[in-house]
């Protein structure tokens, strides 16, 4: 896709337009949106507007005349990160969108000499593709599980924890 001069994402016009962008503090109330969509399905934990602006820095966008996704690399430890947020708006799946969004945020991760990122889980089959594997919930650390306190599945998680190495990749 070539950008146009009506284009919003700040390319120079005739540039190859990359799609996937930092979010700014102009898209907090579209990703929350997005967020609330499945998370009042169960497939994600919602996250409030305060902590949306609180770790705005964690998230990119997928941003094609409009938000279609949206994914956060979070940072947990000295060499530990994790994949959460992943959400595609559902008239956009299966185009490749989650994996570019994921792909952009494991990259992210390898620029930040951050080994291992996780993921907790109920689409299993598509990280598998990503190079994922299943691990144990109980060999993450514990400072993870201080957003799960906010969940309304917490302490009975159904979710499939996996992990990706930068070796792997």
């Amino acid at each position: 896709m070539n950008c146009i001069t009506d284009c919003k994402c700040n390319t120079a016009p005739g540039a190859v337009h990359v799609p996937i962008r930092p979010a700014r503090m102009s898209d907090v109330k579209e990703i929350h949106s997005i967020l609330q969509q499945f998370a009042k399905k169960g497939m994600l934990l919602g996250r409030s507007m305060s902590s949306l602006y609180d770790q705005l820095r964690d998230f990119i966008v997928f941003d094609q005349n409009g938000i279609l996704g949206v994914c956060a690399l979070h940072i947990c430890w000295e060499n530990l990160a994790e994949i959460r947020s992943l959400a595609v708006t559902e008239q956009h799946q299966g185009k490749g969108i989650g994996q570019q969004l994921v792909n952009s945020c494991l990259d992210e991760a390898r620029s930040l000499e951050i080994g291992q990122v996780f993921t907790l889980t109920y689409q299993v089959a598509f990280f598998k593709k990503l190079n994922f594997t299943d691990i144990e919930k109980n060999d993450l650390p514990h400072k993870i599980w201080s957003d799960c306190l906010q969940c309304p599945k917490f302490p009975d998680c159904d979710e499939e924890a996996m992990s990706w190495t930068a070796e792997e990749r």
